[in-house]
């Protein structure tokens, strides 16, 4: 039979910021049209951040994410994961609030805390159209918090709606912190392991950190785990090809990447999407729909989400 691969899409995130794009979801019926659009091009999974849409800074309100969840859960099968990483700028309290309100099938969850660096960006992008963006993005004091006392009032918080994680490994110790809490008996198999690659403060993309990380988390967690990957930036298909030919699943989208091919803006998630569904069946292996990805995750089913 031909091993199922699970793409999550990531449609806007909290990284990127306006004036990098026009492409880049900022309403909420550009986020709902964006992750429809991914789900149709094949992405069982869509990874959802809210943004003002005004001026497109992240924003954490459930009351933000509540017009483009409905749509989406009227116009699409997909699972719905949604962060619990906001932006590093906010507090856990205010990242946790749309998925203890919603209890969405799937929640993201940032498992340490992080030297969070921007700057890089400013090599690329001088100008901008609104006031919030420069500083953001300089900011050289990022720190991303996620101390075991936040992590584990996440879990907590969020333990009686049966919403499972997608546990996000930016370096080794994380997965370490993730064996923490799996021997505490705060999370459970099977853990949703999605290692993330290039971002300025984790671990970097070169093909050896790819294996080093696969390699620590067979050693930690054996057939305990579901692994999928994501690379930030141009490393995007480079290490989904990689991890899709070594057993893994993929994440694409506009949140990790702004790109579409060397030098060119995607156009849309649903660009990315069709890119990473290429790939995998130019390996012979076929793409998850939601309902596999469902089944291969153990989630508790569409119908059991608050929106």
């Amino acid at each position: 039979m031909t091993r199922k691969v699970i793409i999550t899409c990531a449609v806007t995130g909290a990284i990127h910021t306006p004036s990098m794009s026009p492409h880049l979801p900022i309403t909420a019926e550009q986020i709902a049209d964006a992750a429809i659009g991914a789900a149709e091009a094949g992405a069982a999974i869509v990874h959802l951040h809210a943004r003002n849409p005004q001026d497109g800074r992240p924003d954490q309100s459930p009351e933000a994410f509540a017009p483009f969840l409905r749509v989406i859960k009227q116009r699409s099968d997909c699972v719905v994961n949604i962060t619990t990483g906001g932006a590093p700028t906010m507090t856990i309290e205010q990242r946790v609030k749309p998925a203890a309100s919603f209890a969405p099938e799937v929640a993201s969850l940032n498992m340490g805390s992080m030297n969070f660096g921007l700057f890089g960006m400013l090599n690329r992008f001088k100008t901008f159209q609104h006031d919030w963006e420069k500083p953001y993005l300089e900011n050289k004091d990022i720190l991303f918090r996620n101390t075991f006392g936040d992590i584990e009032y996440i879990l907590r918080t969020c333990s009686e709606n049966n919403t499972r994680f997608e546990f996000e490994c930016y370096d080794t110790s994380h997965l370490y912190n993730l064996k923490y809490f799996l021997d505490a008996g705060l999370v459970k198999a099977p853990l949703f392991i999605q290692t993330v690659f290039g971002l300025q403060g984790g671990i970097g993309a070169h093909p050896e950190d790819v294996m080093h990380m696969k390699r620590t988390a067979d050693r930690l967690f054996g057939d305990s785990y579901k692994w999928s990957v994501l690379g930030a930036g141009r490393n995007q298909l480079p290490i989904a090809a990689m991890a899709a030919a070594m057993g893994g699943n993929i994440r694409v989208g506009l949140e990790d990447s702004l790109w579409g091919g060397p030098g060119r803006l995607a156009a849309s998630n649903a660009e990315q999407v069709r890119s990473a569904r290429q790939i995998i069946e130019g390996l012979g292996l076929s793409v998850a729909t939601p309902d596999e990805a469902r089944e291969i995750l153990s989630l508790k089913g569409g119908d059991r989400v608050n929106f």
